[in-house]
């Protein structure tokens, strides 16, 4: 005689849990991952108002230094070769502090100036200012430029204020 065989039946898997874990796993990964933050810098421009005409003065070239970043990343102050280091942030400190507030930094950048040292040069003079800040802050109010009151930190912004011009060159130092 013949036997019949059983057949054998696959047992089916009881998936309700499975987008539960799956949605806790995508949870916990984004919680647990760390972005990369992109490199920028923080600048407030002036509000445009279109009735204003901008009127053109003179400026006294004494109260100007020039900073100039070509390609490669090989920086010049006042046509003389520097270094994005610390020894800028001295010279940009001293120039502020002797000219006063009517001192300006002209910032030239060729367009195939390389991002890293543009970056890196502006974090010098953002310094430099900062520096000095802090330093009119322990002075006057005893206390850190952070711990100021508003009124107080406008007070030494107006007294050293960020006066940079920067200008985009072309390739061959033409604008």
């Amino acid at each position: 005689m013949f036997r019949r065989r059983k057949r054998h039946s696959v047992p089916g898997l009881d998936t309700t849990s499975t987008s539960d874990i799956s949605f806790m796993l995508l949870i916990f990964f984004l919680v647990t991952t760390s972005m990369d933050s992109d490199k920028g810098l923080g600048r407030q421009m002036p509000p445009m108002d279109p009735e204003e005409q901008q009127e053109i003065k003179d400026v006294d070239k004494n109260k100007v230094m020039t900073l100039h970043l070509m390609k490669g990343g090989s920086l010049t102050v006042d046509d003389e070769a520097a270094q994005i280091d610390n020894s800028l942030r001295k010279k940009l400190r001293h120039f502020i502090i002797e000219k006063g507030r009517t001192h300006i930094i002209e910032l030239q950048v060729e367009r195939n100036a390389d991002y890293d040292s543009y970056f890196r040069l502006q974090n010098q003079i953002v310094r430099a200012y900062g520096e000095l800040r802090e330093a009119a802050a322990q002075k006057k109010y005893g206390k850190p430029f952070v711990q100021c009151s508003d009124e107080e930190r406008d007070e030494i912004t107006g007294q050293i204020p960020q006066r940079i011009q920067e200008t985009s060159l072309g390739v061959h130092g033409e604008e």
